[in-house]
This record gives C-alpha cells, structure tokens and sequence, in this order.
C-alpha cells in the first residue's frame, strides 16, 4: 500500500479527540511536509539549475496535475505574474478537468491518460519548455499522460510525488519526492502531502526567479504593481533600496509605470527612465549590475 494511502497508527481514534487535541494533531502532522521538503533541497536545487538555461533561452514553465496537486500547480503559475512581473504566457497550468475543476471537483477526470497527454499536447510543449508534474500518489494517470507527452516533445521534466519510487519521479529527467507517509485522515493528501508540494513549487519557482534577477538584494524589485496594496508596495521598496526621499522615489516610479527595478537605476545613476531600461536590458535585468554598468 502507498504511504499516502497507509492508515496513520498516532490518531486511531481522531473522532473522539476534544477540540485542542484534533488541532494539535493535525497542525503537528504539518511539520513533516517541511521536513519531506527539506530533505528533497538536493533534487530541487538540481531542478532550478537544470531548468535556468531553458527559460533563460524562453522556454516556459507547465503545470500538469490532478484534484488538490492540479490546484497548487495553478496557484503556482498565476501568483509568478503579480510577484515577478512573469509573463502569464510564460507559466501555464492543466488540471484534469479542465479549467472548471479549480472550483469543482470533476470526479474521474484524473483516471484520462489521454486526456493528460491532450492537454499538455496541446500547449505545444518544446526543448526549452520545462514540465513541472504533479501527483500525490504519484500515478495518476492524466499526470502520466502529461509527462509522457512532454518527453516526446523533449522538454524537461520535473515530477513531484509523495511516495518513494513512484511512476511520475521515475519517468521525470529529476524527480523529487515528498515522503510525507501516511496522512492524519487516512489518504487525504490534501494535508501534509498537498502542504509539502505548495512549499517545494514555492521553493522552486522563487529560487527560480532569483536566478533569472528578479530579486535585488532580498526585495521583490520586479513586482507588478496592479493595485494599491502593490503600488504603496512598490514606493517603499524604492525607498528602501534606493535610499532616496519619498518625493524622490515617486517621481521616478510615476516616470516608469512603477517598475522598481527601473526606479532604482533611474535614482542610482541619474537617468531616464528610457536609458534605465536599456541599462537593465544589458545586464540581463540585474539591478546591481545595471547599477555598475
């Protein structure tokens, strides 16, 4: 039996617990999706480094999985836009179901092998795309439909399980699994199992960000400010990375659609806002480059 699906032996008797022992016991069982995601840091770190030179060359980031790993995928892909002004046509999610099974679960839809290699198939998947595929069992068909239909095309393969030796990390160019083991709830991997593939996809695509200079320092320079909270956002980054007055700051952001990375240049070396997207374009959007240029 696959650990996911292993009755816990610590909580037989969950049902008659009193309140404050049902929430110790399943915000304790949480820890172990840290533990599961700290002891895969080797094979993540080989994911970013494998996957840096493909989207470096504009490849994409795909999401493939089914029910609660599907969801985190699409969770995934869309928060990369307003966090680091990613492309929303470079980070594209499928879920089995369809678009529809974010907000209702479409029962049997993770059975379709077909319908998994139809979806990614149908993003037209190349060499410098890279795979990311979910799947808490590890064998959900439509995820190894993906999967098989991403390594035709040739694109890199990531596979996310949280049982050791399962089909999707052992078909993927790197696989990472999650040992979380056996569930409060008997196989409801929307816990630990579910907790440790946000934490390990948030890892990823960060780190992967970081590399690819959307960090300056350890300050999210490269946000899309699309409403106020962002746009307060981005005024106190540049103050805080530029040093500059407040009056300062915003006139430079109100200059450049309040891209702090532009700002920061514009204040640091006293020049448009024109010439500082040429500065950053050059240094391959790294700001302390841009800054020494």
């Amino acid at each position: 039996m696959l650990n996911t699906e292993t009755p816990s032996t610590r909580h037989p008797d969950l049902d008659t617990y009193a309140t404050p022992a049902l929430l110790d016991a399943f915000i304790d069982d949480q820890l172990a999706a840290v533990a599961a995601v700290k002891a895969a840091a080797p094979q993540l770190a080989a994911a970013v480094d494998a996957a840096l030179p493909r989207i470096r060359a504009g490849g994409r980031l795909l999401y493939a999985g089914a029910g609660t790993s599907g969801r985190l995928g699409v969770l995934d892909s869309v928060e990369l836009y307003p966090t680091f002004s990613w492309p929303r046509e470079r980070a594209v999610a499928v879920i089995a179901g369809g678009q529809g099974a974010m907000f209702v679960a479409v029962e049997g839809a993770e059975d379709d092998r077909a319908q998994g290699a139809a979806d990614l198939n149908a993003l037209k998947p190349g060499r410098n795309d890279v795979a990311l595929l979910l799947a808490a069992s590890g064998g959900t068909p439509y995820v190894l439909g993906a999967i098989e239909a991403a390594r035709a095309a040739g694109t890199l393969t990531i596979g996310f399980a949280n049982n050791p030796g399962a089909p999707v990390t052992e078909l993927a160019d790197i696989g990472i699994v999650l040992d979380t083991g056996a569930e409060v709830i008997s196989g409801s991997t929307r816990l630990k199992a579910g907790t440790s593939q946000k934490i390990a996809l948030n890892t990823f695509s960060s780190a992967l960000m970081v590399r690819l200079n959307k960090v300056y320092g350890n300050l999210m320079v490269d946000l899309k400010a699309t409403n106020a909270k962002l746009v307060k956002r981005a005024l106190a980054l540049t103050v805080r990375a530029s040093g500059a007055t407040e009056a300062d700051a915003q006139a430079a952001l109100s200059q450049c659609d309040h891209h702090v990375k532009t700002a920061l240049v514009m204040l640091k070396r006293g020049v448009s806002a024109e010439a500082a997207r040429t500065l950053l374009e050059a240094a391959h959007g790294s700001v302390s480059r841009a800054f020494n240029a």
